[in-house]
């Protein structure tokens, strides 16, 4: 099979971990750009820590948009209080990229990858969709009230026994908590209304919560965040290849993000119709060309079906924008829990 060892293991972070904050910030700038000028070509980065935070980067955009308030209204939408001193430099982006991509060129050399399998609905292997579904899970228990002390912060993981029929083996939660809360506690309740709800029977399974014991300190007063720092997380568990290139932050003329999308379409596609068990579709491009420098898409065997990608979808970067109408608000629901794998998004609404 393409992806899958034996045992594998794959992790999410929910939306208050530091780097899911900062690639929430990136996103919602660039999504507010997008509202008020479609063709807004941005590069936006956040870096935050320890009471601070940057947002840097370039733009060309008619946008007038107020970084630092919108870095804040982030922040505070996700549940932190503490206060940031928020400092901004973003910048005209380079002309020289601009002459390349105006005419149509991709944004950036590199190399992106997309995969599907029909494993799940959601055509995901089954450890990515459960551990997205545990982070997130954590974040609707803290929303909803139902578990008071859980605070932003946390880290699912999941490890999965292919050779004992997809049995998970091992499911590891570490959450920001309350400072007064037992850790007893925090087992119990998480086993009992997170795990559970997802797993049914977890008497097989080994559980592991809040491993050093303590997690009160979290988020940007206990660690730094960077954006583009969990693209595992944020495509495929490190269960196939990964170009390199993040997503957040980059409008769609930046093929890191675009074309990874599109790839995704297109092995999505293909596995719905028939055409393959799992596929995985990789492409590369040249800073400036709009033709890609290679497509492939390989089917559970290894073999090339390219064919079937040649005959019906169109990988030149403003075809890609066209096909999935990237020109809109649609980011900032990306940035945390996968891009890949939620209804509503373009390149998730095949057929």
């Amino acid at each position: 099979m393409i992806y899958k060892p034996k045992i594998y293991t794959v992790e999410s972070v929910t939306s208050g971990h530091p780097d899911k904050v900062c690639d929430q910030i990136s996103d919602a700038i660039l999504d507010e750009c997008l509202r008020q000028d479609p063709m807004t070509r941005a590069g936006i980065e956040a870096f935050g820590g320890h009471g601070q935070l940057v947002v840097g980067g370039e733009v060309t955009t008619k946008a007038e948009v107020d970084f630092a308030k919108m870095a804040l209204d982030v922040y505070r939408e996700i549940g932190y209080t503490d206060e940031l001193k928020i400092t901004t430099n973003v910048v005209r982006q380079s002309p020289d990229i601009a002459q390349g991509v105006d005419t149509g060129g991709a944004g950036d050399q590199g190399i992106m990858y997309g995969y599907a399998t029909n494993e799940t609905p959601e055509f995901l292997p089954k450890g990515i969709v459960l551990v997205h579904k545990l982070a997130k899970g954590l974040e609707d228990l803290r929303r909803s009230g139902e578990i008071k002390w859980l605070r932003p912060d946390g880290k699912s993981q999941v490890t999965i026994d292919g050779e004992s029929g997809e049995k998970i083996s091992t499911i590891l939660i570490s959450t920001q908590h309350d400072e007064n809360i037992g850790q007893e506690e925090i087992r119990e309740a998480l086993i009992e209304k997170l795990i559970k709800p997802l797993t049914g029977d977890t008497s097989d399974i080994e559980i592991l919560v809040n491993p050093t014991g303590r997690f009160a300190i979290g988020g940007f007063e206990g660690d730094a965040g960077l954006t583009g720092r969990k693209i595992m997380v944020d495509t495929y568990g490190g269960l196939i290849p990964h170009g390199g290139g993040c997503f957040s932050g980059k409008d769609p003329s930046k093929v890191d993000r675009s074309a990874a999308y599109m790839a995704r379409y297109v092995a999505k596609t293909l596995v719905a119709e028939g055409k393959a068990k799992e596929c995985l579709v990789s492409v590369a491009y040249a800073i400036g060309r709009a033709e890609p420098l290679m497509v492939e898409a390989l089917n559970e065997k290894g073999e090339s079906i390219r064919s079937e990608i040649e005959k019906r979808f169109d990988f030149k970067p403003k075809a890609i924008i066209e096909k999935l109408d990237l020109r809109r608000p649609i980011y900032k629901k990306t940035a945390a829990y996968g891009h890949f794998g939620k209804p509503g998004l373009p390149w998730e609404d095949i057929g």
